[in-house]
């Protein structure tokens, strides 16, 4: 990689391109899809197929993979959440998927716990739903539950994080699932992130959840794709709120916005395809690598805290966690998030919301850049 090659295309419009040192985030772009997803994605342009036939037999294929009922291609992680929010409500009722957003005379009450709220629990209520919270701040009961389930409720969501430490506070998936299905109503479950290890791929649903996510980005697909896994009620019903019911079976669902083209559709299939052929050894080995090239520099500096984050969990292994001494090098670790940003060329990393420190991650970063942001920020620290 030259400078004169890194990012051209964006600085002929006038865009400045950043060395992504935060990870697979949404507002850097995501993904780069990888060559076997490239290659598919060339070789579906080769012609056109009724996209209902071609979500149906990618699903199938998927499912077939993960070992789990049905599956279904959607644009992103955050499109499932809400196609299937629109299906527990809604169901396969043409009527009422035409009626969405509103939700009169509809179940539409997710119930989410209190200590579970999080950042993208809005796609949610995006096709009419309300986050209905039970148990508090402190915790949750499973009489919690059993108590606020009723006639209104459309599911009960759960948020899983296999990387973090165990919250002993809230009801655990299985609880939540048991008690539920007792009431006679769904679960759903976002595990976006949650690809490896390879077990945890779909595992929610065979533990019994009606539905879960996972964003296939954090494959090596386009940034903008994902799918929902579940059973096969419930992704039938997604396909009929989709953009594909709307435009094969003539339904005027909130899903049409939630397009995706046939060429991602087959760069899901081959991402997922691959994920189950490669070297995970090999593919955390160079992570951890990348990561050792951040810190190497920074060993000895004063005031510089830097060490190995050795989570190989989910969508984004190993790392580098970043702390300052502000009495020593003079300024905070929100200064050095901006310091790297406004440098040549701009790094973009950050402390995430609730931490304290600066979370380095390399799934974004190219060949030579890891390097490259330990060196900056040695060079800022020393000044």
């Amino acid at each position: 990689m030259t400078t004169r090659e890194w990012g051209a295309i964006y600085k002929e419009m006038g865009a400045k391109p950043v060395i992504n040192a935060t990870g697979s985030v949404t507002l850097l772009g995501g993904s780069t899809p990888v060559p076997e997803v490239k290659a598919a994605m060339d070789a579906a342009d080769s012609a056109f197929i009724p996209l209902i036939e071609l979500e149906q037999v990618a699903g199938d294929r998927i499912a077939e993979m993960l070992g789990v009922p049905a599956a279904y291609i959607t644009s992103g992680a955050g499109s499932a959440l809400t196609l299937a929010t629109a299906a527990f409500m809604a169901g396969t009722d043409n009527a009422k998927i035409e009626q969405l957003p509103d939700t009169t005379g509809m179940p539409n009450e997710i119930l989410i716990q209190k200590r579970q709220r999080y950042w993208y629990d809005r796609c949610l209520e995006l096709a009419g739903a309300k986050l209905v919270e039970f148990g508090d701040e402190n915790g949750t009961s499973e009489d919690d539950l059993r108590n606020a389930i009723s006639d209104r409720t459309a599911a009960v969501h759960y948020v899983v994080y296999e990387q973090r430490p165990k919250d002993p506070n809230v009801l655990t998936l299985e609880q939540v699932i048991k008690i539920t299905h007792d009431a006679g109503k769904p679960v759903s479950v976002d595990a976006a992130g949650q690809i490896y290890p390879l077990e945890n791929f779909g595992k929610y649903v065979k533990m019994g959840a009606d539905f879960q996510c996972i964003a296939a980005k954090y494959m090596g697909a386009p940034h903008s794709t994902g799918f929902a896994l579940g059973t096969k009620e419930v992704i039938d019903a997604i396909s009929r709120h989709s953009f594909v019911g709307y435009e094969t079976h003539r339904i005027r669902g909130i899903g049409r916005p939630h397009k995706i083209d046939r060429q991602e559709i087959m760069g899901v299939v081959a991402a997922v395809r691959r994920w189950f052929s490669i070297d995970h050894e090999e593919r955390l080995s160079i992570a951890e690598g990348q990561s050792q090239a951040i810190l190497r520099p920074l060993k000895g500096i004063p005031g510089v805290r830097a060490e190995l984050n050795t989570n190989i969990m989910g969508h984004q292994p190993y790392g580098v966690f970043i702390d300052l001494d502000p009495d020593v090098v003079g300024f905070t670790n929100a200064d050095l998030v901006q310091k790297l940003r406004d440098g040549d060329p701009s790094i973009w990393t950050r402390v995430p919301d609730g931490a304290s420190r600066l979370e380095l991650h390399v799934f974004g970063l190219g060949e030579g850049e890891a390097e490259l942001v330990g060196n900056a920020i040695v060079a800022a620290v020393k000044g």
